[in-house]
């Protein structure tokens, strides 16, 4: 048996060190986040056989039956539904189906904890409230929205003041795992433990809200592995099977396959049945198009090819108000504006200001 327990100490140690490296990782698209991802996976699971093996846990114990080394073997399905959400899927149902696995990880470590007696009055409660209707279950049963803001404060400070603590115990000597007081270690890991069923409460409410949503997913149109050229080639294969029918019209595409010659005559008349037709692929990529024309340009390139037109007229504001500096080398246009002065003033000198008006004179 004591072979049984250092390996499932140094699986559950490994299975530990992969998931703490997968919590600190950025690109979760990534191929290699994917293999770390089913390497943790494995190592729990691998932890859960070992436990199975060997009966660590027993519905006939209780809490204090449990030494302080063994506590933290109560987390692996936990840990097992924490890494499960973070698996990718590609269609709706595959995410369906992951859902559904964290689900019942969760549960089994819900389970695990209410045979053992380990949680709280208000968890045990929630735990009930939850097998009677799994899948609307809410950590939040009131309707009313100011009651429900307020039981939603109240979650975020119980999950603030439980993350706290347990910043504060694992950075205190006394609560060390290796040469710690026993007592200190055994609370140690309690803490974790309730933190650890408030947050499964929180897993399993959003594991509803998330397949609410995907009960309003729209089924795919056609099976994925179907592919545009696999249908033209069944269509094809359909045409050449084609047996004795009581249709008195044959099918257009009959007609145009037994019709080889042009499609028009020389002045334009049609000389067979022919159907307009599209890309499928363009039809398809057209799907999801919005209504309305997108644009073609900029609205930059707009205005410069309307300016290259001639169609917008420039002037006006300050730059009709500007004078063109002249140009003392043009002698000619010197000369006359000079001419153009000299007749101004010789009209003012034979017209002063007020002489024509003598309709006002007393």
């Amino acid at each position: 048996m004591s072979q049984e327990s250092r390996t499932l100490k140094s699986a559950f140690e490994a299975a530990e060190k992969q998931r703490i490296a997968l919590e600190g990782a950025c690109e979760a698209n990534s191929p290699t986040f994917h293999e770390d991802l089913a390497e943790a996976l494995k190592l729990y699971h691998e932890c859960i056989q070992i436990i199975n093996k060997i009966s660590l846990f027993s519905p006939n114990e209780e809490l204090e039956d449990i030494s302080t080394s063994d506590l933290p073997y109560l987390l692996v399905n936990y840990h097992i539904a924490e890494l499960l959400q973070k698996v990718s899927t590609p269609t709706p149902s595959a995410r369906k189906a992951a859902l559904k696995e964290t689900r019942e990880a969760y549960e089994q470590f819900l389970h695990l904890l209410d045979d053992y007696s380990i949680l709280s009055p208000s968890d045990a409660k929630l735990f009930a409230a939850y097998n009677e209707d799994p899948d609307a279950f809410s950590t939040i049963s009131a309707a009313d929205p100011a009651a429900r803001r307020n039981a939603k404060i109240a979650n975020f400070k119980a999950e603030k003041e439980l993350k706290n603590k347990l910043a504060y115990m694992r950075s205190s000597p006394r609560y060390l795992e290796d040469g710690g007081d026993e007592d200190a270690v055994r609370e140690l890991y309690l803490t974790n433990i309730a933190f650890c069923t408030h947050m499964a409460f929180q897993g399993l409410e959003g594991i509803n809200r998330e397949m609410e949503i995907l009960a309003q997913a729209p089924l795919p149109l056609m099976p994925t592995l179907s592919t545009v050229e696999d249908d033209e080639r069944r269509r094809k294969a359909s045409l050449d099977k084609v047996a004795y029918s009581e249709r008195l019209d044959t099918p257009l595409n009959g007609l145009s396959s037994m019709n080889k010659g042009p499609l028009l005559s020389k002045e334009g008349k049609p000389l067979r049945p022919f159907t307009l037709t599209s890309n499928r692929q363009e039809l398809q990529q057209g799907v999801f198009r919005p209504g309305h024309n997108l644009p073609t340009m900029s609205i930059d390139e707009y205005l410069e090819e309307e300016r290259r037109r001639g169609n917008i007229i420039e002037g006006g504001g300050e730059a009709s108000g500007r004078q063109p500096e002249p140009d003392e080398d043009n002698y000619e246009k010197a000369d006359a504006e000079t001419m153009k002065a000299r007749e101004w003033d010789e009209f003012k000198e034979e017209n002063p200001k007020g002489s024509g008006n003598t309709l006002n004179r007393g």
